[in-house]
């Protein structure tokens, strides 16, 4: 290889940011989404409770956590070590599972039905939030909250080390009247919305093989978003399906919010259907990566620049997502 050839492919290097690698296209990536063969929630008979306070390690399995309506967290997490597994957690004021501790899997469970305030007065109530380290969460369902279906962290505090895996996060109608709310409205923000402040270190989460739905114009805030990825923190996103949202990804730079850092994503192999905006930028966030981005039917916008053109911005291999199967 000629000097010249080196020097060249060197710059390439330098040039791009030091946390972020172009992923291998996957030839054989899973189906996004929850496992047929392994439907989240309980297993036979349940061990059915209201709320459960978990400050022990060890596996907690086969719990039916119905809050019924109760102004409580439904479980918390506050011991090291612990999985929750084949679980259905619902019908609850506030959250439905709070993380304040680390090595915590949370797995094959179902979550759904958590709604603060009302359609009108909007007020949080999340699937899953907290401040948790080395936290995963796989093979769940969770929809029908009026916050987001995950949050890290409210209070901007230390998290990090958080994998997304297989999971259905959604919005929609609802079927039937449910606590404050009536029938047909949509609550909920987001599906996941990060927090944090640059004086932390950078919290970093990656969200792979996910369908991501339903986050449409009409419910309960403007710019309503799949990930709505902001501040101090570094996502992985990969293989997701995005369906039926007003904005597929929303990314968002500083701002005028300083103190809270940018947020630094990269994209790949993620499919947009039905949404008014695939992909919107804010702020002129750095060094982001769309890497073998497919667009399907319904997408109105691909990109939408809004506060300054991306810096750094890269977009690789830009296709069409396959025609739906009738």
């Amino acid at each position: 290889m000629t000097q010249a050839k080196l020097i060249f492919l060197a710059s390439i290097l330098l040039a791009m940011p030091a946390w972020a690698e172009v992923p291998a296209a996957q030839s054989k990536a899973p189906r996004p989404g929850v496992d047929a063969a392994i439907p989240p929630g309980v297993r036979g008979e349940a061990k059915k409770i209201k709320t459960l306070l978990i400050d022990k390690a060890g596996v907690y399995e086969n719990y039916l956590v119905d809050a019924e309506w109760a102004e409580a967290d439904a479980v918390r997490i506050k011991a090291d070590g612990v999985t929750l597994r084949n679980c259905e957690i619902r019908n609850g004021k506030r959250d439905a599972i709070e993380v304040y501790a680390a090595d915590v899997v949370i797995e094959n469970c179902k979550i759904h039905h958590f709604l603060a305030g009302s359609f009108k007065q909007q007020k949080d109530a999340h699937g899953i939030t907290g401040r948790p380290t080395r936290l995963t969460i796989r093979n769940c369902e969770i929809g029908y909250v009026s916050g987001d279906c995950l949050q890290f962290d409210p209070g901007r505090g230390k998290w990090g080390e958080v994998v997304v895996e297989n999971c259905r996060l959604f919005a929609g109608p609802l079927p039937e009247d449910a606590g404050e709310f009536k029938k047909g409205e949509s609550p909920g923000e987001n599906a996941v919305d990060t927090k944090q402040v640059a004086a932390n270190p950078r919290s970093k989460m990656t969200i792979r093989n996910c369908v991501i739905e339903g986050f449409a114009a009409g419910g309960q805030i403007n710019n309503r978003a799949g990930l709505n990825l902001k501040n101090n923190v570094q996502v992985i996103v990969e293989n997701c399906s995005l369906i039926n949202n007003e904005i597929g990804m929303r990314l968002r730079g500083v701002g005028k919010s300083k103190d809270l850092g940018v947020a630094l994503v990269s994209a790949s192999d993620c499919v947009f259907e039905d949404c008014a905006t695939a992909i919107r930028t804010e702020d002129g966030i750095e060094n982001l990566q769309i890497i073998r981005p497919a667009f399907g039917e319904g997408v109105k916008q691909k990109f939408k620049y809004v506060g300054g053109v991306p810096k750094g911005f890269k977009v690789v291999e830009e296709k069409s997502a396959p025609a739906r199967v009738p």
